[in-house]
């Protein structure tokens, strides 16, 4: 499509956009809301003078993301964005690219959407609200504590309706070492680190405590991947990191550690040897086989 139409600026887009093949595909994600949803499309690239002569085709695959998360482009609601970034060619020039970019609140909402959270929330810290840190049992804050106004540091939470929950921290050291390692604009003075650090930091609590953490949806997931790339195709995810590669989740390592937890907490569970051996055909791990053997002479049936 992008060699369909050479025009660049939100004429151009609008052109683009509004082919019929375009829109039936917007329609086929977001049946009636499709027309909406590309007037939003334009309004936020009307607003921002580089993303006007973007590359058309990557501000499409941007919006087509963010229409199958059904996350609007809209910096009013502050869920999901479009914004441009200066790539270098092949042939060392460069071009105007739109990346996807998905809000503290968007991967919210995500998750929220699965039905499984009870809470989910994030905060600014401020000096004194941190009251004790524990390796093992995690942090406790006191809200009402606040002694000044230097923030030292930013926390993600969730409990699933299961009971389980999960709490995120990083210190504003950690955060800047973070920015730095996974952004190019970290610092500079119109980057998004600098006008909205906050907003910045509390989004990498938040995605980094629900995909370490928390059960990943397939929205989840690929939100994930796709957030902070150039979207080649959005069905099949192929999608390129333009600025430095962010911590993007491995979901297949996640899986395996979650089968492997699984698993283990099978075997530490298991009261007889019939539901013991429910487990046997996927012992592969040493540490599993040797675990199993060690319950199974503790059964008595």
């Amino acid at each position: 499509m992008a060699n369909e139409l050479a025009t660049t600026g939100v004429k151009g887009l609008s052109t683009f956009l509004n082919q019929d093949t375009v829109k039936a595909k917007f329609a086929e994600i977001l049946g009636s809301k499709a027309n909406g949803f590309i007037a939003s499309v334009l309004s936020a690239v009307n607003q921002n003078d580089l993303l006007k002569n973007a590359d058309q085709t990557s501000i499409y695959m941007s919006a087509l993301m963010a229409a199958s998360l059904d996350l609007p482009i809209n910096s009013n609601l502050g869920h999901a964005f479009i914004i441009p970034f200066n790539t270098k060619q092949k042939d060392g020039s460069y071009i105007q690219k739109a990346q996807f970019q998905i809000s503290a609140k968007g991967f919210k909402q995500l998750a929220i959407r699965s039905g499984q959270f009870k809470y989910i929330s994030d905060a600014v810290v401020y000096e004194g609200q941190l009251i004790s840190e524990n390796p093992l049992i995690g942090f406790e804050f006191d809200w009402n504590n606040k002694i000044s106004d230097k923030v030292i540091g930013y926390v993600s939470y969730f409990k699933l309706l299961n009971g389980f929950e999960s709490t995120y921290y990083m210190t504003s050291e950690e955060i800047n070492k973070h920015g730095k390692k996974y952004s190019k604009t970290f610092g500079h003075q119109y980057g998004l680190w600098q006008t909205d650090r906050d907003k910045m930091a509390l989004k990498t609590v938040a995605k980094l405590n629900l995909s370490k953490n928390a059960p990943l949806s397939i929205d989840m997931q690929r939100a994930t991947v796709a957030d902070q790339s150039v979207i080649n195709d959005s069905e099949t995810l192929d999608v390129e990191y333009i600025d430095n590669k962010p911590d993007v989740i491995d979901v297949e390592e996640i899986a395996e550690e979650k089968e492997y937890q699984r698993i283990t907490d099978h075997i530490s569970n298991a009261k007889t040897k019939a539901e013991l051996k429910q487990v046997e055909q996927f012992l592969v791990d040493e540490i599993h086989k040797t675990q199993y053997q060690d319950k199974l002479k503790t059964l008595k049936k």
